[in-house]
């Protein structure tokens, strides 16, 4: 059989038990929540910087004591929703920045300036969006991490006693 046919076979029970082993991380489920949340709020900014934000995901995690591997699932969720995102991205940033504001550098040319000034926009609200989403999303998923280890302690309480007696 093919490697790769038989690693892509493989791949739901990995997500499964990668999924399983987040919620059982160690912190409980602040950290969990806080980890997503830094993660997503890093890649509501993370295009108009070329990339070079993702790092600070680790130095935020540390300080915000979050999980990395919940991060980097924040991370990839911001990466799905990015483009919609953007659109909002660049109308918080048109109501948040003054309306005469521009960047004029002036040994580039005029469509550099429009394209730095786009991506500081997107930077902008990105900050901005990225901070409320990740404060918004916190609350519901240390919830349902909580909800998720309370069935499973329950769960286990009940097998216990079926089995003892």
């Amino acid at each position: 059989m093919n490697p790769l046919l038989r690693w892509l076979r493989k791949l739901p029970r990995l997500m499964k038990y990668q999924y399983y082993k987040l919620l059982r991380a160690k912190g409980g489920a602040a950290v969990i929540a806080m980890g997503f949340a830094v993660g997503l709020f890093v890649e509501m900014f993370n295009l108009p910087t070329y990339g070079t934000s993702f790092l600070l995901i680790f130095p935020l995690n540390f300080v915000l004591r979050g999980s990395l591997a919940a991060a980097l699932v924040g991370f990839v969720f911001g990466k799905i929703i990015y483009v919609p995102m953007s659109f909002l991205n660049t109308y918080v940033a048109t109501h948040v920045l003054p309306n005469d504001f521009s960047v004029q550098l002036s040994f580039l040319p005029g469509w550099i300036n429009r394209a730095l000034l786009l991506n500081l926009k997107l930077i902008v609200g990105g900050v901005i969006d990225g901070a409320a989403l990740a404060l918004l999303l916190y609350f519901p998923i240390r919830y349902s991490v909580n909800a998720f280890k309370r069935k499973r302690k329950e769960t286990r309480k009940l097998r216990r006693a079926t089995v003892g007696h």
